[in-house]
């Protein structure tokens, strides 16, 4: 059986994996120059069970109410002229309760679990190195009222099984002393250990080259333009490079997979969420933290990537543009002086803007449609890199007809509708 994988993102990279491992011969094709150059190209890093809440929750309506006058928040809503715009935001504001939260967030924890899971075993079977860190994540809070609040709301995860400890401040420092110069602006930390870290886009192209060497047929540089139907099951694909027929094909574009399908009468309720990202060099005259973590209160990720920090900030709900100033990071840059001032060269920053595909949920597409032989894999939003390994093995699965690991719960596609 001939499979087509659309999309050379983490999604797309693991879930041709997965297909070769199960004997299945894989074409995997992306406009990109090679793997994870959009989404995964400089994401947070961190491979974050025990950061699995749910965006839409009770607190997310007032900060992109804020957002519109305030460039300090952490969600920011930029209204376009877009019907796609606001038709996510309605969704995504649907979600923003208490009991909807709740849910998404057990669901997240249970899919980000188990695919960190199948990515260990990806790396045991592969042996690739991506500057990966297996020592846990630190989650820390700058008030003690908002660190008290953690503690019980993290029963949520430990609920699925994710081991949280709470640390006090001095036990904070102890486990990373690369955060002692923040010592007077940490509360308490919750520390995730089995929580990981590592570069996504290391990950994937070094993914790909195995996929390569297990057979895979990979095409870059070459833009998928549509899909073409008859009757309930697709014929091919044509890109820019001529037209591909395969047996099945998985849809894994990210913010661009509703645009692909929709000529075929399917909304898929994907919608980007722009990130930003500075990356910082880091030389042995340097004191960054080992391991990675998020400043709560500013939703401020760090994470060390070798000789590099990576640092990111914002969920910007402003539609497709990537295009990124220097002021864009200012809040972002002036958090981390603040709270890491030794922990790399401030002064030769690498900027970097990406598209988070974000359904309302938070949760991926992980179905097959209305047409036989066309899957999604899809809608990974800002957890792209913990759920891909194992999203891609529910794909897998799915299409060998298999048995799930883990419960599909918010990630089918039914009616038209995520469910």
């Amino acid at each position: 059986m001939h499979i087509a994988v659309l999309g050379a993102g983490i999604a797309g990279v693991t879930t041709a994996w997965e297909l070769l491992r199960d004997g299945y011969q894989v074409t995997l094709i992306d406009r990109g120059r090679d793997a994870a150059n959009f989404t995964s190209f400089a994401n947070a890093g961190l491979l974050a069970p025990g950061h699995a809440y749910a965006w839409a929750s009770s607190r997310s309506p007032r900060m992109m109410l804020r957002s519109l006058w305030r460039n300090d928040q952490a969600i920011r809503f930029r209204p376009q002229f877009d019907t796609r715009q606001w038709r996510w935001v309605a969704g995504f504001l649907g979600q923003c309760n208490d009991t909807r939260a709740t849910i998404n967030t057990r669901r997240k924890a249970r899919l980000c679990s188990y695919s960190l899971e199948r990515l260990q075993e990806v790396v045991t079977q592969t042996g690739i190195s991506y500057d990966g860190n297996d020592g846990g994540l630190l989650y820390f809070y700058r008030s003690a009222e908002a660190f008290e609040a953690a503690a019980r709301k993290c029963e949520i995860l430990r609920g699925e099984g994710i081991t949280i400890e709470v640390l006090d401040t001095n036990a904070t420092i102890t486990r990373d002393p690369g955060l002692a110069q923040a010592r007077r602006r940490i509360a308490g930390a919750l520390y995730s250990t089995c929580d990981e870290s590592g570069d996504a886009r290391l990950f994937s192209n070094a993914l790909m080259e195995k996929c390569r060497q297990a057979g895979a047929d990979i095409r870059f540089n070459t833009a998928i333009t549509s899909l073409r139907s008859e009757g309930t099951r697709i014929h091919s694909m044509t890109t820019d490079q001529g037209e591909v027929t395969a047996d099945a094909f998985v849809l894994s574009l990210g913010v661009y997979s509703p645009h692909l399908v929709r000529n075929l009468g399917m909304q898929l309720p994907v919608y980007p969420v722009k990130g930003y990202s500075v990356t910082l060099p880091v030389t042995s005259k340097h004191h960054p933290p080992t391991l990675g973590g998020v400043d709560e209160d500013n939703l401020l990720a760090y994470c060390p990537m070798g000789s590099r920090l990576r640092l990111t900030a914002t969920a910007e709900i402003s539609g497709y543009d990537t295009t990124h100033q220097p002021r864009d990071f200012r809040h972002m840059m002036k958090l981390a002086r603040d709270l890491l001032p030794e922990a790399a060269d401030y002064a030769e920053p690498t900027y970097w803007a990406g598209l988070r595909p974000m359904t309302p949920t938070g949760l991926p597409i992980i179905d097959r449609t209305g047409f036989h032989n066309l899957w999604l894999n899809t809608g990974h939003g800002h957890m792209g890199w913990t759920m891909a390994c194992g999203s891609a093995r529910i794909t897998a699965d799915l299409i060998g007809q298999h048995q799930t690991a883990i419960p599909r719960d918010g990630m089918r596609f039914e009616g038209g509708q995520q469910r």
